[in-house]
């Protein structure tokens, strides 16, 4: 026996299908805007891999390094390293953590950054 609940529920299950289908279409076409994924760590200006690039030296644990150009997405390909990328100069104000594998627009620009261990 069909009851209002059973009907509300088929008619629900489609609607929610077609929202999450839609979703991953748009973050396909997203990640296509994205330079090709390569080994190593690299900053952009732009947002989704856009504008001037700086490569970072992953084997320079540590060490607070300030951009020549606020940053505005990241990506990296690294076994063992990831990026710690800070709001402020110094490596002070807000701090954003990257992960070894990742390819991201930042909450806000980066001003300074520095390598640390995954």
């Amino acid at each position: 026996m069909f009851t209002i609940r059973t009907k509300l529920r088929g008619a629900v299950a489609p609607a929610i299908m077609a929202v999450a289908l839609t979703g991953l279409g748009a973050g396909t076409a997203n990640a296509a805007d994205w330079p090709t994924l390569r080994e190593g760590a690299y900053l952009y200006s732009g947002t989704t891999g856009a504008g001037a690039v700086t490569k970072v030296d992953l084997g320079d644990l540590g060490t607070c390094h300030a951009l020549s150009e606020p940053a505005r997405s990241v990506q990296i390909a690294n076994g063992s390293a990831s990026l710690e990328l800070h709001s402020g100069p110094g490596c002070t104000g807000g701090a954003w953590r990257s992960g070894s594998l990742a390819q991201s627009d930042l909450p806000w620009a980066a001003l300074s950054y520095r390598v640390v261990a995954a």
